[in-house]
């Protein structure tokens, strides 16, 4: 009976000294057709779809256990990755963190990244549908009080969770402070140096020189002195044979590698940043045959587009998608070009920064593909080192925002855009764009407001020119309403001229969250972070709770 009441103790002690933590998040669609849009016949046999995460965490001092339930049911919201489906255990894990002894080591299902994730990085993106967790072991060790190790070992998630690649991931990572090590006071410069291998269960016979084993190694230095920073990376991917178009490419391999370098400077109102990188064929995926999907499945590393994240929805029409792979067939491979953004306050009480201040931002980008030349005797494309080849994408950018009172501020922007949409989409004409946006915000107390978008774009080809505006009130902290509508007026086929309205609204509670939307969707691009989700036209109701406690 002691035995009973001590176990029963230890339990109840055990639980109240625990934490749980639950959150869930729900987005659901009910398509509806209209005069203007219909999805596709095969898509509408099933019209309710929704995407439902419930992910539960348990700590117990230094472990800690935890699983994510997804559920696709009936269907997963449409052009979801189609190996996302039913019911089932998205990740699984059990982990040990004792952080004063600098041990972590993960079991089950794990996320990582090495360096900028080049070389490496394992994420999830729900709004995109990426969940390429890696399913294995993953070991955090700190050898010394200035240097890190991890090593990792599994395969890659796919589709759902156990739905796992056939080769696998192994990598180790390695991070030096050398500033904290030779003590230097007021610079801070710190190394690193990461393997990544994809080793594939089962060799390939059929053609010849194709290795079981492909290595991927980096190296990267950043440094930080007063005002300044600079950091540098450089990526090697081994040669592999050329896969395309679900096949491979006999006889023909191509090496692989990355360079990037990011500078910036700030001090007092000002500041600024530069990103250049350069891509050939730095593409890769846990499986051949994933190459150039188009769910990012089975990727890797991570290879987004480094332009600036526009907020406005015009802005968001012609994106540009990072182009790392090599397509082999139409001889282009890679990318080469960067970023930058610079900006300057203007503080109160000067001519331009007025009673409040006023904050000027510009920023732009320019990408490329490589300059290549192909040898038809040898079967080899050949890049040169820094050459600019066909352009792909181009912005500029200028964006003002300032307070005209406690109660009124305004965001006026311009921005001008050049898009190769023959090479990036497939389509007939490149895109010229002229984009003038401009948002207004006033506060009528501390918890109610009124927010007024205004944009429209000139455009020189495809859908031609549009209009959009966006009107939200805010009447209390927990309630939120809106109305929107863009409008392609100036489509040279008048019968393709659409209105994609939207209305809907939110409550929020504390950690809890509810948004109703009716309206249209516009097909294109969907992009989070630099990476895209290519969604089609429809128009229906769409419901999303989130949750956590």
């Amino acid at each position: 009976m002691k035995k009973i009441f001590f176990l029963a103790a230890f339990l109840t002690s055990s639980f109240f000294y625990a934490q749980i933590r639950v959150g869930i998040e729900s987005n659901s669609q009910y398509y509806i057709d209209d005069e203007k849009i219909k999805i596709d016949e095969t898509e509408a046999e099933e019209r309710l779809r929704s995407n439902t995460y419930i992910k539960l965490d348990y700590f117990k001092n230094k472990w800690e256990f935890g699983t994510q339930i997804e559920a696709y049911y009936p269907k997963a919201i449409i052009n979801y990755n189609p190996d996302l489906q039913d019911v089932h255990i998205g990740t699984i894990y059990a982990k040990y963190n004792d952080f004063d002894n600098g041990v972590n080591i993960t079991l089950g299902h794990f996320y990582e990244q090495f360096g900028s994730g080049l070389i490496l990085r394992s994420w999830e993106d729900r709004a995109l549908g990426i969940n390429n967790a890696l399913f294995g072991l993953n070991a955090k060790l700190r050898l010394t009080k200035n240097l890190d190790l991890t090593t990792l070992g599994g395969k890659q998630r796919f589709g759902m969770g156990f739905d796992l690649s056939e080769s696998y991931v192994v990598g180790t990572n390695i991070e030096f402070n050398l500033s904290d090590a030779l003590k230097f006071e007021s610079t801070d410069l710190r190394l690193g140096a990461s393997y990544v291998g994809r080793l594939d269960e089962e060799k390939v016979v059929d053609y010849n020189g194709v290795n079981d084993l492909i290595n991927a190694f980096s190296g990267r230095v950043s440094l930080g002195l007063g005002s300044f920073n600079l950091s540098g990376e450089y990526i090697h991917k081994q040669k592999d044979i050329i896969f395309e178009n679900d096949d491979y490419v006999d006889e023909t391999f191509l090496d692989g590698n990355a360079i990037l370098v990011n500078l910036g400077y700030n001090k007092n109102n000002f500041g600024s940043s530069v990103n250049l990188r350069r891509l050939e064929n730095m593409m890769f995926y846990s499986e051949r045959k994933f190459t150039g999907n188009v769910y990012n499945k089975g990727v890797i590393n991570y290879v987004p587009a480094l332009t600036k994240q526009y907020d406005f929805s015009l802005q968001n029409i012609y994106v540009y998608q990072a182009q790392g792979g090599v397509n082999w067939f139409e001889k282009r491979n890679g990318e080469i070009g960067g970023q930058y953004d610079f900006y300057y306050d203007f503080v109160e009480g000067t001519t331009l920064g007025g009673e409040y201040g006023t904050h000027l931002a510009v920023n732009g980008s320019y990408w490329a593909g490589l300059k290549s030349s192909y040898n038809f005797d040898t079967n080899i494309l050949n890049d040169e080192f820094l050459q600019f080849g066909e352009k792909y994408y181009k912005d500029l950018a200028i964006e003002v925002r300032k307070r005209y009172s406690t109660k009124f501020q305004m965001i006026a922007m311009y921005m001008n855009q050049y898009y190769n949409a023959p090479l990036l989409e497939g389509k007939f004409d490149d895109v010229k764009t002229d984009i003038a946006s401009v948002e207004g915000l006033y506060n009528f107390s501390e918890t109610t407001s009124v927010r007024l978008q205004l944009q429209n774009m000139w455009a020189t080809a495809d859908k031609g020119d549009w209009g959009a505006a966006l009107l939200e009130f805010v009447p209390n902290t927990m309630f939120s309403l809106y109305v929107t509508d863009m409008y392609n007026y100036g489509n040279s086929h008048p019968e393709s001229r659409i209105h994609y309205y939207s209305v809907g609204g939110s409550f929020s509670k504390g950690a809890t969250r509810i948004a109703l939307n009716y309206g249209r969707q516009r097909g294109g691009l969907i992009c989070v972070g630099g990476v895209c989700r290519f969604v089609p036209e429809s128009n229906g109701l769409t419901v999303n709770l989130t949750t956590n406690f």
